[in-house]
């Protein structure tokens, strides 16, 4: 399976951060870095945030991270600072299809968006938005309607949401069959320094050092459910299963809107899960994140019914509200 194109640009950035290619104090933002790799912010977003959870980059009073080893921020653009970047087209940065530069972001912003309502997806202001073709917008919009996340109405125009109750509960069955099983078949290729760095990020969390804000919690669903649960070796079980954390992003959007509550169980529950597979059970693993998926579908149902009382947050200009 190819590497994620996050890791990639991650792992580009973390050796030239340690090679020291790259000055201490410069200010990383994820605008310039995703033109200088031509891609996407969302995988930029991702990869930076990784660093920060490694400790090589960290933040400031400014916007973005900067570079530890200096007290005053460098501001000098990516390629005038010495980045290097893999070139389109090399086995380091494969060549993308245009709607695979933007698909993330997109669907980060209509999956985040369904938990308010059901949306027209008006295309012209899609590819407006995102700078791109037509074309690409429906590219993108075909290949979420293979995923259940966007669908055709009688007139032919795209339509999104609303994510429902009985949804949730049919994701999460699909979840709780498919997630245990992957994991068992995942775990002996898990390796196990990675699995105690993971153990330590949940730790933190709990700690609440550093404080925790939503995007640690979607890097610690993220290291679970994707980076452990999906390197079972089977693609298409990877797929089917990669399909059906849609879900996630309505969580994900409640701790956007609402913040982190006081009491995060499911952070417990995640550690429990690390330390049974550190002890080479995965059995008894597989059982307590099926344990975990029941309890989460009881707290993201209670955080849908809170979403769907709340003001509706400002949306990308390309999803319209439909009438209720």
């Amino acid at each position: 399976m190819a590497e994620p194109l996050y890791e990639v640009i991650r792992r580009s950035l973390a050796d030239q951060i340690a090679g020291g290619a790259l000055p201490p104090g410069l200010v990383l933002l994820e605008g310039p870095i995703a033109e200088a790799f031509q891609v996407s912010r969302a995988p930029v977003k991702t990869a930076l945030r990784r660093l920060h959870q490694a400790g090589m980059v960290q933040r400031f009073g400014g916007r973005g991270y900067m570079i530890p080893g200096s007290d005053r921020p460098l501001r000098l653009s990516p390629r005038a600072a010495g980045l290097r970047t893999p070139a389109q087209g090399t086995s380091d940065l494969p060549p993308r299809a245009g709607w695979e530069r933007i698909y993330t972001e997109a669907e980060q912003a209509i999956g985040g968006a369904i938990a308010f309502g059901r949306f027209h997806i008006l295309e012209a202001r899609m590819a407006a938005h995102f700078g791109v073709s037509r074309t690409i917008i429906r590219d993108v919009l075909s290949r979420m309607q293979e995923r259940g996340l966007v669908t055709k109405d009688a007139r032919s125009h795209w339509m999104a949401g609303p994510l429902t109750a009985a949804a949730l509960r049919e994701y999460y069955e699909i979840r709780r069959i498919l997630e245990p099983a992957a994991l068992v078949m995942a775990a002996p290729r898990l390796d196990a320094d990675e699995l105690r760095a993971m153990h330590g990020r949940v730790a933190a969390a709990i700690r609440r050092d550093p404080p925790l804000a939503p995007e640690t919690m979607l890097a610690i669903d993220e290291d679970l459910h994707m980076r452990c649960v999906q390197r079972n070796g089977n693609a298409r079980l990877s797929e089917m299963i990669q399909d059906s954390h849609l879900v996630l992003l309505a969580n994900h959007t409640f701790l956007r809107h609402l913040g982190v509550p006081e009491e995060v169980p499911e952070l417990a529950e995640h550690r429990v899960i690390y330390e049974l597979l550190l002890q080479g059970d995965p059995e008894a693993a597989a059982a307590a994140l099926r344990a975990h998926l029941d309890r989460s579908l009881d707290r993201a149902l209670a955080r849908l019914m809170v979403l769907s009382v709340i003001p509706m947050p400002a949306l990308p200009p390309f999803l319209a509200p439909t009438e209720p």
